[in-house]
């Protein structure tokens, strides 16, 4: 593979992308290996798919927002590297797929030109930050939180507090206590408050910490009702700080924040993210409030006969958000999967130009808001969007399905999610056309139990799955109900009742929505339904469509399948897998320290003290991965350094392994103590790589 020059002003950048292409090359050549690189591309961006030789590529977006240059930008990147289509997830990234790895350096350095990354979009890193699609312009906001999510984005990335935790981190900022960005179910949620002190308006926000999906779902624990604005990326980093060393490294499936809050308790957690703040960068910081948005023109635009009057007052019902700016709108826009082909978005990007704020954003519903739009103007851009098959009315309706692209691309894909998709929301259009104006029950379909289509916080969810049927194996689907938003700032998670094979979705949905409008009381919710009918009507309202008693070939051939279905799963990439090799460790342990020494030369005291603490960690890692010792967490690797090497002698220290390496959260960050554990860093992992040579000879 021959290199590249990128002309990108960011030295920062600059370094990253030569540091991508540089480790292909090695690993190419196999002088790195699979495991360590694995960790290093994840952390670009660059996931394997579930089709050999090929890569998925996640652009972050933060808080989904994105302008019209930036899109595109993306869709001549799409159709340059990957297949022409652009798919919006329910973090509001964007991925690419079946790209070649030699030329992801490459793919990058066109995307920077734009200012838009792949740093940190996958891996154990904390990952994009997400907001509801409304901020700026919700009338119910108590103000923007655009600011603050973009500050906490830029704050974190490339951050060494979170380049390689036990697991990925998650955040979410909402604009209202109604939750739109879903704070419940992250690990630190961000929600608005404002309080007046002495006649002066002050900001903050509450916060919860420690939720997440996935196969067990937990709802963000209450942490306080109000933050103040200046605090909040200080206790972040405080939470990240003790994650980092605390969190388990070993079972991924116990390594998420929620388990070590489980663990320990969320007072005992708190306490010890109280005990970083002396150790902190910033013990407060304060962030711009101000980004700015660009309005359309004052002209209006030619107001053309609409071609279809039904179906724009159904729009108009169902897509249409008034703003708090006089006279503006918001358009909700479902995008069918996720996935919008690049001469759509391109000739979208122009309607932007021509009819609304250049401040695109994508939603947690894998969707688009059109932000800006002058109300006289709706319909001019009712015409336009039609004529891209991006004006169907129910946006974020029953009839607007959220899933993950599932067996498509995924190495977790169980069972298809995007083909059952397409055929409930056929059968919602057919059959229950008024639900377009429900929004109250959310279906959301996933291809594993990991949540990307977010099913355990639905009305009614859907994860893949496969059942034994005889000799033989069907795709099937988990059927769970009662999840989402409760509308106050919290959430709950939704159960799971039957599994059926995947081929009766649509009965089971026929079933839920006909027993709901034969038997709800008036005005009764979806969920409140479900709370009164409780969990066992609804096993025995749905179990005799999953008894396999009249199974008929087709169950055994999944959606938009035409072959017998077999069930292949790979290795999840979702976060870098722990490597377990000593020569690894120690030139890891190395490479954090020679960041330490670059750090310290460019006065960043903080970040050089905390990558001269990872060098301690993994230095010392690597010598007890030697003996065959676990090493789960941070915590545990010094404690179990000290009585495997210092106690028994077999390694010289002037003091404990602990008091030396604990001396970075009881200090001030600062050049003398910066620069003397930078040193103390460097001769252990040199006194360490010297004791394995021993070991080895």
């Amino acid at each position: 593979m021959q290199g590249f020059r990128t002309e990108l002003e960011n030295p920062l950048v600059q370094k990253d992308i030569i540091e991508l292409e540089k480790k292909i090359r090695l690993f190419r050549e196999g002088q790195l290996h699979e495991e360590k690189f694995r960790s290093l591309r994840l952390a670009r961006g660059v996931y394997g798919q579930r089709q050999p030789g090929v890569q998925m590529i996640r652009i972050k977006l933060p808080y989904g927002r994105m302008t019209v240059q930036q899109l595109y930008r993306i869709s001549d990147v799409s159709d340059n590297y990957a297949t022409g289509n652009l798919h919006i997830t329910t973090r509001q990234d964007i991925q690419l797929h079946y790209v070649s790895l030699e030329r992801t350096p490459e793919l990058w350095a066109e995307l920077e030109k734009d200012s838009v990354t792949l740093r940190e979009a996958c891996g154990n890193t904390v990952r994009n930050v997400t907001g509801s699609a409304m901020a700026g312009v919700d009338p119910e906001e108590p103000f923007d939180v655009t600011p603050y999510a973009h500050a906490t984005f830029e704050y974190f990335l490339r951050n060494p507090i979170c380049q390689d935790m036990g697991r990925k981190f998650k955040m979410a900022f909402s604009s209202s206590e109604k939750d739109s960005a879903f704070a419940f179910m992250h690990d630190i949620g961000f929600v608005p408050k404002v309080r007046f002190e002495n006649g002066e308006e002050v900001r903050g926000f509450k916060v919860v910490l420690g939720g997440g999906l996935g196969s067990q779902p937990h709802i963000a624990e209450y942490v306080t009702d109000f933050m103040h604005e200046d605090l909040i990326i200080p206790f972040a980093e405080s939470v990240i700080r003790v994650f980092d060393r605390y969190g388990e490294r070993a079972k991924r499936n116990k390594a998420r924040l929620k388990y070590l809050i489980q663990d320990i308790g969320k007072e005992a957690f708190l306490e010890l993210a109280e005990n970083e703040r002396l150790a902190l960068k910033n013990k407060i910081y304060k962030i711009n409030r101000h980004i700015a948005f660009t309005e359309p023109e004052g002209n209006l635009l030619s107001v053309p006969e609409i071609s279809n009057p039904a179906k724009y007052e159904r729009w108009l019902k169902t897509n249409i958000f008034e703003q708090k700016q006089k006279g503006f709108v918001s358009i909700g826009i479902r995008v069918q999967n996720g996935d919008i082909k690049t001469p759509i978005a391109r000739k979208f990007a122009q309607l932007v130009l021509d009819a609304a704020g250049d401040d695109i954003r994508l939603t947690n519903s894998q969707g688009i808001m059109l932000r800006f739009v002058k109300v006289e103007n709706l319909p001019y851009v009712f015409e336009k969007l039609n004529e891209l098959g991006l004006a169907e009315p129910g946006f974020e309706s029953v009839i607007d399905i959220t899933s993950c692209p599932g067996t498509d691309t995924c190495n977790l894909g169980i069972s298809n999610s995007t083909g059952i998709t397409r055929e409930l929301e056929r059968v919602i259009a057919a059959e229950y056309p008024e639900l377009i104006y429900n929004k109250d029950i959310t279906i959301k379909i996933s291809g594993c139990i990991n949540a990307c289509g977010q099913h355990a916080m639905a009305a009614i969810g859907f994860h893949g799955s496969s059942m034994k049927i005889g000799k033989m194996v069907a795709p099937a689907l988990q059927v769970l109900l009662g999840g989402g938003p409760t509308g106050d700032g919290g959430g709950v998670a939704s159960e799971k009742i039957v599994k059926v094979p995947s081929k009766r979705g649509p009965q089971i949905l026929r079933t839920l929505l006909n027993d709901y409008f034969d038997n709800r009381n008036d005005g009764e919710l979806y969920n409140a339904y479900y709370t009164r009918q409780g969990k066992i009507y609804f096993y025995d309202l749905l179990n005799p469509i999953a008894k396999s008693d009249d199974i008929t070939p087709d169950d055994f051939i999944d959606w938009e399948h035409t072959e017998a279905y077999k069930p292949a799963i790979g290795i999840g990439e979702c976060a870098s897998v722990m490597i377990d090799l000593v020569a690894t460790l120690l030139f890891e342990a190395e490479e954090r320290i020679d960041w330490s020494r670059e750090a310290l030369e460019a006065a960043e005291y903080a970040d050089s003290i905390y990558h001269s603490y990872t060098g301690f960690v993994n230095s010392a890692k690597a010598l007890l991965v030697a003996e065959g010792i676990k090493t789960n967490t941070q915590a545990g690797i010094i404690r179990d350094f000290d009585s495997t090497f210092v106690e028994t002698k077999k390694i010289a220290l002037p003091t404990s392994f602990h008091d030396l390496v604990y001396q970075m959260n009881q200090q001030e960050p600062g050049k003398e103590f910066a620069t003397y554990y930078f040193q103390q860093s460097e001769l252990f992992n040199l006194q360490l790589k010297d004791y394995r040579n021993l070991q080895l000879a």
